[in-house]
């Protein structure tokens, strides 16, 4: 958990929002991951995010969904995924590693399993899409008894009465899901996204990072003004489906075009 908050913490040191990428573990196939999360760290990634491919993404647009399909087709497996973990972690000993899936692969062996098969590959933390915390009565305690930190989601409908549960036990970052849909398919306003930040913010210390819909530079520079964190998935994954096994250099320039709109919002800020 300490390489989550070391991350954030650099980045508000720079005056900066953090840039939270997204992709689906084993796509195009496991072997290409290696040089596709290189390239992530390469173009300025501060948190990378590796979904954990399923047959019902269910919160997952498109993109996302179609990535999933090639995974699974592929091959991929939940020991693929950790050893693509523990692969990235010893290659990149200080940059966080999150796994964003949903709860059948990550229950199916008992939660204390993967908590600990988790913690063991490096990873920093675990967003399970599917599993809301009223009913959070393994996983989390896992993930935290292992030293992972269990990411939780808000969206526009969490309101006041609900935000303490969803903030309870909740460590790493506070993910927003800007829009109430699936990724990449819709954008939130920029106004919607300041208040919902301004008001998660007043109610808990941890970061804040803006997800679901954020597609380019100009959005990213926009929405690092305000969140603490930026997210960014569909469009990285949209660049693996064109490019395949030779995606590294696509996602490592826009990654760069990502990282540099949230230097220049920083400047902007101080200036």
């Amino acid at each position: 958990m300490s390489r989550l908050s070391d991350a954030f913490a650099r980045a508000r040191a720079e005056g900066r929002a953090a840039l939270v990428t997204f992709v689906t573990g084993g796509d195009p196939t496991p072997a290409d991951m290696g040089p596709i999360l290189d390239a992530l760290v390469a173009g300025g990634a501060d948190v990378i995010e590796l979904g954990m491919p399923f047959t019902d993404p269910m919160a997952d647009g498109p993109a996302i969904q179609r990535a999933n399909l090639r995974a699974l087709g592929a091959g991929t497996t939940t020991a693929d995924l950790l050893a693509i973990a523990a692969a990235f972690r010893e290659r990149h000993p200080s940059v966080p590693l999150v796994l964003m899936g949903y709860a059948n692969p990550m229950v199916r062996r008992g939660p204390e399993w993967f908590a600990a098969e988790a913690a063991r590959a490096g990873v920093d933390g675990v967003i399970c899409v599917d599993i809301p915390p009223e009913q959070d009565g393994a996983l989390g305690p896992a993930l935290r008894s292992a030293g992972v930190a269990p990411i939780r989601l808000a969206t526009p409908t969490t309101d006041a009465a609900r935000l303490p549960v969803v903030l309870e036990g909740a460590s790493g970052f506070l993910y927003y899901v800007s829009v109430a849909g699936i990724t990449g398919m819709q954008q939130a306003g920029q106004a919607s996204i300041e208040a919902a930040v301004a008001r998660f913010k007043a109610a808990t210390d941890l970061p804040v990072a803006v997800g679901f819909g954020v597609r380019g530079p100009e959005q990213a520079e926009a929405i690092g003004r305000v969140a603490d964190g930026v997210v960014v998935g569909s469009a990285i994954v949209d660049l693996i489906g064109e490019h395949g096994a030779a995606a590294a250099g696509p996602v490592r320039e826009f990654t760069a075009t990502l990282s540099a709109a949230l230097r220049r919002a920083a400047q902007e800020k101080a200036a």
